[in-house]
Protein backbone atom coordinates (compact mmCIF):
# COMPACT_ATOMS: atom_id res chain seq x y z
CA UNK A 1 0.00 0.00 0.00
CA UNK A 2 1.35 3.53 -0.84
CA UNK A 3 0.93 6.49 1.08
CA UNK A 4 0.60 10.21 -0.87
CA UNK A 5 0.31 13.00 0.99
CA UNK A 6 -0.25 16.64 -0.64
CA UNK A 7 -1.12 19.85 0.48
CA UNK A 8 -2.48 23.60 -1.11
CA UNK A 9 -3.08 27.03 0.68
CA UNK A 10 -6.34 28.55 -0.67
CA UNK A 11 -7.33 32.20 -0.51
CA UNK A 12 -10.82 31.54 1.08
CA UNK A 13 -11.92 30.76 4.03
CA UNK A 14 -11.75 26.68 5.99
CA UNK A 15 -15.69 26.39 6.01
CA UNK A 16 -15.74 27.51 2.24
CA UNK A 17 -13.22 25.16 1.15
CA UNK A 18 -14.44 22.44 3.19
CA UNK A 19 -18.13 23.14 2.04
CA UNK A 20 -16.87 22.85 -1.24
CA UNK A 21 -14.75 19.25 -0.75
CA UNK A 22 -17.47 17.66 1.07
CA UNK A 23 -20.16 18.71 -2.40
CA UNK A 24 -19.43 15.25 -3.03
CA UNK A 25 -21.21 14.84 -6.48
CA UNK A 26 -18.65 17.84 -7.87
CA UNK A 27 -15.68 16.47 -6.63
CA UNK A 28 -14.97 15.49 -10.44
CA UNK A 29 -15.06 18.83 -11.70
CA UNK A 30 -11.49 19.07 -10.10
CA UNK A 31 -10.33 15.24 -9.93
CA UNK A 32 -8.50 13.67 -12.72
CA UNK A 33 -9.60 10.27 -13.02
CA UNK A 34 -13.11 10.55 -10.98
CA UNK A 35 -15.82 9.77 -13.30
CA UNK A 36 -18.65 10.68 -10.71
CA UNK A 37 -19.09 10.40 -6.94
CA UNK A 38 -23.06 9.63 -5.63
CA UNK A 39 -23.83 9.88 -2.29
CA UNK A 40 -26.07 7.22 -1.36
CA UNK A 41 -26.46 8.39 2.54
CA UNK A 42 -25.07 10.05 5.02
CA UNK A 43 -21.83 7.72 5.56
CA UNK A 44 -21.47 6.03 1.99
CA UNK A 45 -20.52 6.95 -1.63
CA UNK A 46 -20.18 5.31 -4.33
CA UNK A 47 -17.15 6.69 -6.84
CA UNK A 48 -16.23 5.47 -10.67
CA UNK A 49 -12.95 6.32 -11.17
CA UNK A 50 -10.04 5.32 -14.08
CA UNK A 51 -6.48 5.18 -14.05
CA UNK A 52 -5.57 4.40 -18.22
CA UNK A 53 -7.55 1.98 -19.31
CA UNK A 54 -8.84 0.71 -15.95
CA UNK A 55 -11.86 1.48 -14.70
CA UNK A 56 -13.75 0.80 -11.39
CA UNK A 57 -16.83 1.06 -9.39
CA UNK A 58 -16.70 1.32 -5.90
CA UNK A 59 -18.21 2.36 -2.89
CA UNK A 60 -16.47 3.90 0.05
CA UNK A 61 -17.47 4.78 4.05
CA UNK A 62 -16.85 7.71 5.79
CA UNK A 63 -15.59 7.02 8.75
CA UNK A 64 -14.89 10.72 10.24
CA UNK A 65 -16.19 13.90 9.58
CA UNK A 66 -15.72 16.96 11.65
CA UNK A 67 -16.71 20.20 9.88
CA UNK A 68 -14.16 22.53 8.58
CA UNK A 69 -11.65 20.67 10.00
CA UNK A 70 -11.29 16.86 8.91
CA UNK A 71 -13.12 13.91 6.79
CA UNK A 72 -11.76 10.33 6.07
CA UNK A 73 -13.07 7.38 4.54
CA UNK A 74 -12.20 3.81 3.20
CA UNK A 75 -13.31 1.98 0.56
CA UNK A 76 -15.52 -1.07 1.50
CA UNK A 77 -15.02 -4.41 -0.79
CA UNK A 78 -11.98 -5.17 -2.85
CA UNK A 79 -10.33 -1.86 -3.98
CA UNK A 80 -8.63 -0.48 -1.03
CA UNK A 81 -8.34 3.10 -0.52
CA UNK A 82 -9.02 5.17 2.12
CA UNK A 83 -8.20 9.35 2.73
CA UNK A 84 -7.91 12.20 4.98
CA UNK A 85 -8.34 15.70 3.92
CA UNK A 86 -7.53 18.04 6.85
CA UNK A 87 -8.60 21.98 6.61
CA UNK A 88 -6.42 24.02 8.81
CA UNK A 89 -7.54 27.53 8.87
CA UNK A 90 -4.16 29.96 8.51
CA UNK A 91 -5.61 33.36 8.60
CA UNK A 92 -9.78 34.83 8.46
CA UNK A 93 -9.31 34.46 4.49
CA UNK A 94 -6.93 31.40 4.08
CA UNK A 95 -6.45 27.95 4.86
CA UNK A 96 -4.31 24.69 4.37
CA UNK A 97 -6.29 21.51 2.61
CA UNK A 98 -4.30 18.76 3.08
CA UNK A 99 -4.87 15.12 1.75
CA UNK A 100 -3.56 11.81 2.66
CA UNK A 101 -4.00 9.36 0.27
CA UNK A 102 -3.55 5.27 0.88
CA UNK A 103 -4.05 3.12 -2.40
CA UNK A 104 -3.10 -0.07 -2.99
CA UNK A 105 -2.67 -0.93 -6.51
CA UNK A 106 -4.34 -4.05 -7.78
CA UNK A 107 -3.91 -3.55 -12.08
CA UNK A 108 -0.72 -3.34 -13.73
CA UNK A 109 -1.52 0.30 -14.32
CA UNK A 110 -1.95 1.29 -11.15
CA UNK A 111 1.14 -0.70 -10.22
CA UNK A 112 2.81 1.43 -13.01
CA UNK A 113 1.20 4.92 -12.21
CA UNK A 114 2.39 4.95 -7.75
CA UNK A 115 5.66 3.38 -8.31
CA UNK A 116 6.33 6.34 -11.47
CA UNK A 117 4.74 8.79 -9.25
CA UNK A 118 1.79 9.60 -11.56
CA UNK A 119 -0.91 9.06 -8.72
CA UNK A 120 1.19 11.68 -6.46
CA UNK A 121 0.86 14.16 -9.23
CA UNK A 122 -2.31 13.67 -10.38
CA UNK A 123 -3.23 14.28 -6.54
CA UNK A 124 -0.86 17.16 -6.31
CA UNK A 125 -2.69 18.63 -9.47
CA UNK A 126 -5.84 17.74 -8.06
CA UNK A 127 -5.26 19.91 -5.36
CA UNK A 128 -4.24 22.66 -7.40
CA UNK A 129 -7.97 22.30 -9.54
CA UNK A 130 -9.75 22.38 -6.18
CA UNK A 131 -8.06 25.49 -5.07
CA UNK A 132 -8.93 27.07 -8.76
CA UNK A 133 -12.34 25.99 -8.35
CA UNK A 134 -13.22 26.92 -5.12
CA UNK A 135 -11.45 30.39 -5.33
CA UNK A 136 -13.28 31.36 -8.87
CA UNK A 137 -16.32 30.10 -7.41
CA UNK A 138 -16.10 32.02 -4.07
CA UNK A 139 -19.10 30.54 -2.28
CA UNK A 140 -20.54 27.03 -2.37
CA UNK A 141 -23.96 25.27 -2.77
CA UNK A 142 -24.20 22.25 -0.81
CA UNK A 143 -22.31 20.35 1.44
CA UNK A 144 -21.58 17.96 4.43
CA UNK A 145 -21.64 19.44 7.53
CA UNK A 146 -22.51 16.60 9.95
CA UNK A 147 -20.13 15.04 12.38
CA UNK A 148 -19.28 11.14 12.29
CA UNK A 149 -16.89 10.33 15.10
CA UNK A 150 -14.29 7.63 14.38
CA UNK A 151 -15.74 4.36 14.68
CA UNK A 152 -13.49 3.78 18.29
CA UNK A 153 -14.83 6.76 19.95
CA UNK A 154 -18.63 6.30 20.23
CA UNK A 155 -21.39 5.64 18.39
CA UNK A 156 -20.36 5.38 14.67
CA UNK A 157 -22.28 8.86 13.46
CA UNK A 158 -23.32 11.51 14.63
CA UNK A 159 -24.98 13.60 12.27
CA UNK A 160 -26.43 17.05 11.86
CA UNK A 161 -27.98 19.19 9.40
CA UNK A 162 -26.77 19.08 6.10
Amino acid sequence: MSEITQSVDVAVPVSVAYNQWTHFERLSQFMDGVDAVEQLDETHLRWTIRIGMTARTFTATITEQHPDQRIAWRSDGTVHHAGIITFHQLDDTHCRVTARMDIDPVTVTETVADKTGILSRRIAKDLERFKDCVETRGSTSGAGRGEVDPPDSGPSAHRGPR
